[in-house]
């Protein structure tokens, strides 16, 4: 525990713990939604951000939040009125904001690409007590929207067609999950990487599906992995000298193919225990059918 002693990696795995419960936290919607790679998008996005505030002098934490909330905007009204060429104007966005973030950081006195690595996969020296500020107030505003407003996103998630039905708001509810995803991106770009975010948003969800059907169990699950892997490969960045944004992601993936392994022999167990409690007698096309998890409803 020796890495405690030291201000940086202090900083490193407070960012960390944040990273860990946000990403699964909006991922959970966007998994639900079909939406797995926009994370990877914003990403794209938020370079050009970062480069904004290289050249400007400024925070490129809160410059890439403002430019990857523009983007994230831009890419839902894409998804409304670009019916037949949305997918080339995505495509524009995405890597004109990396061209753009690559441009901009080398036009700003002393920069360089090379500046650029550390937003791209992650660095645990370079989180700053400034950012560690900033990724605190972000991470605030993405759980008090993704638990304060889970139910009205869980049923938009689930079918927007019948969320507008009962009088929810959908569009309102739609750019506000992706305005969250983009905040989300900036709060994990300083120790996962811009490039590398979106995994940790989606991969601990997908883990968590193996196990649960229930959105909330699922919730929890994610966020459970997430903090653990986010953690986990912060401490094996500091103790192996590798990239904490790579490690953390290969732990997480290797989560997923324990947790898809497990599955299997789980759900088999609870078939056999459903088919025990059913009574001998009741043929079985009358058997009672299996309770339906709490997130398997609207009202979650």
């Amino acid at each position: 525990m020796d890495f405690l002693n030291y201000a940086f990696m202090q900083r490193a795995l407070l960012a960390a713990v944040l990273v860990g419960i946000t990403a699964p936290a909006i991922g959970i919607y966007l998994v639900q939604r079909r939406q797995a790679l926009m994370g990877d998008g914003i990403g794209h996005v938020a370079m050009t951000g970062v480069g904004l505030g290289f050249l400007l002098s400024t925070s490129p934490v809160w410059m890439a939040t403002a430019v990857s909330v523009l983007g994230a905007v831009l890419m839902e009204l894409i998804r409304w009125y670009g019916r037949t060429r949305g997918d080339i104007a995505l495509a524009m966005l995405f890597y004109g904001g990396m061209a753009g973030g690559v441009m901009l950081i080398n036009l700003a006195p002393g920069g360089s690409t090379a500046n650029l690595v550390s937003y791209l996969f992650g660095s645990l020296s370079t989180v700053s007590q400034s950012d560690v500020t900033a990724i605190c107030e972000l991470a605030a505003f993405v759980l008090l929207v993704t638990l304060g407003l889970r139910r009205q996103l869980f049923a938009v998630s689930q079918d927007e067609e019948f969320a507008r039905v009962t009088g929810l708001p959908v569009r309102a509810l739609n750019l506000l999950t992706a305005v969250t995803a983009a905040v989300t991106v900036t709060v994990a770009m300083r120790v996962v990487g811009l490039l590398l975010v979106s995994a940790l948003m989606v991969v601990p969800v997908a883990a968590a599906q193996q196990l649960s059907r229930s959105f909330t169990v699922t919730f929890v699950i994610a966020v459970a992995i997430g903090v653990v892997v986010a953690v986990s490969g912060t401490v094996t960045s500091y103790y192996q000298d590798v990239p904490p944004g790579a490690t953390i992601v290969l732990l997480t993936i290797a989560a997923f193919l324990v947790l898809t392994a497990l599955a299997g022999p789980l759900a088999r167990r609870r078939a056999r225990a459903a088919a025990a409690a059913q009574p001998a007698g009741d043929p079985a096309e009358c058997a009672i059918p299996v309770a339906r998890g709490a997130g398997d409803e609207v009202g979650v």
